[in-house]
């Protein structure tokens, strides 16, 4: 393979244009098809990269015998179904953030991967941000001793997605802004600490606008008919204790009375420094500040970074992990743990208390 082009397939038109633009800069690569219900979009999407074939379902994409690989770009809860029939049609398989809607189907795709030795990757794109990758060198060059303290948001002030969308159905999203935006900080908190075993969750969901129709997305159409539903939280919270006595705070919201625009980051407080990493606005100027002592005197540090790939970075190395072996980051397991630490929060804020994932087995979603 590694003296071939990659032919690739993308199903899904909405965000699956984001795959194309990053695929289109890589050489080695030819998208050959492209598949998705909405007739329109996927015409014209196709018609911007050129795209020779179309298709308005993804079996069909699937059978085709000149694709290598795909990135599934669907709502939540085809991920599993699309993504196993994607690695037992002999496709590699590139999924968008999260792996699955929990983790009993997110071990499905793996294991389909697995069996069909298929490379599977999990679209967390921020970690190809190239703060993350900078605080990331930083924290392993030891810089901040030991962590045993961090705090990951996203927030959002208004932007809830429309009423009666995919996004805020339990059913074909899993859950609300946890699973759609906490999900990616998840993964940054741990990728940045050095992916230490979560062993509980304490956790809360709130859902206090969106069944009012109130803060939907500026922008992007206010909702206000009461009649469609609303079944996911707006909010939600939670603490989790990592092994070795660190702790993690995790907040996402779509929606809050606050300053907040559209702002992520993490915070991380070590034995011997602490660095802050915020993004307001999806900016990439002036993210990372780093803190420590200096002769006994406190000393803040502002480092100039510039813009990193995001989507390319991640599509980049799902490239090159096909056709050049090198190791599939984010994995496969990684975006297991992440959905059984989602799994654990939306039980424990279900149930009311704390749940424990079983030490060893958080990867394959264990809880009790």
């Amino acid at each position: 393979m590694s003296e071939q082009r990659l032919r690739v397939g993308v199903i899904g038109a909405g965000v699956g244009a984001l795959h194309l633009a990053a695929y289109a800069q890589i050489p080695e690569v030819t998208v050959v098809a492209l598949a998705g219900l909405d007739d329109d979009r996927v015409a014209r999407v196709a018609a911007e990269y050129h795209i020779p074939q179309t298709y308005r379902e993804y079996e069909q994409l699937l059978a085709a015998p000149n694709i290598d690989a795909v990135s599934i770009c669907l709502p939540n809860n085809l991920h599993a179904p699309v993504a196993v029939a994607a690695a037992q049609a002999g496709k590699h398989v590139l999924v968008e953030k999260p792996l699955a809607r929990n983790a009993v189907e997110g071990r499905a795709i793996v294991e389909a991967a697995r069996a069909n030795d298929r490379v599977l990757m999990v679209s967390f794109d921020k970690r190809y941000r190239s703060d993350v990758e900078w605080l990331k060198a930083y924290v392993d060059s030891g810089a901040l001793g030991r962590i045993y303290y961090a705090k990951a948001h996203w927030m959002r002030r208004a932007g809830i997605p429309r009423l009666g969308s995919w996004f805020v159905s339990k059913d074909q999203a899993g859950g609300g802004p946890l699973v759609d935006l906490g999900v990616h900080v998840l993964d940054m908190a741990m990728y940045l600490m050095g992916e230490p075993e979560p062993l509980t969750v304490s956790a809360s969901a709130y859902a206090e606008f969106g069944p009012r129709g109130l803060k939907g997305w500026s922008g992007r159409g206010q909702f206000s008919d009461q009649r469609l539903p609303y079944e996911v939280e707006d909010l939600a919270t939670a603490f989790i204790r990592l092994e070795g006595g660190a702790t993690l705070l995790l907040e996402a919201s779509w929606a809050t009375h606050s300053s907040a625009g559209d702002d992520f980051g993490v915070t991380l407080y070590g034995s011997e420094g602490g660095a802050e990493l915020m993004v307001r606005n999806y900016t990439y100027e002036n993210t990372v500040r780093v803190f420590t002592d200096v002769g006994g005197a406190p000393v803040d540090a502002a480092p100039k970074i510039v813009k990193g790939e995001g989507h390319l970075g991640v599509i980049r190395r799902f490239v090159r992990a096909i056709l050049y072996g090198e190791p599939a980051i984010p994995s496969p397991a990684d975006g297991l743990r992440r959905s059984a630490v989602l799994d654990a929060c939306y039980r424990s804020a279900s149930e009311g208390r704390e749940i424990e994932l079983l030490r060893s087995e958080a990867a394959d979603g264990s809880t009790q």
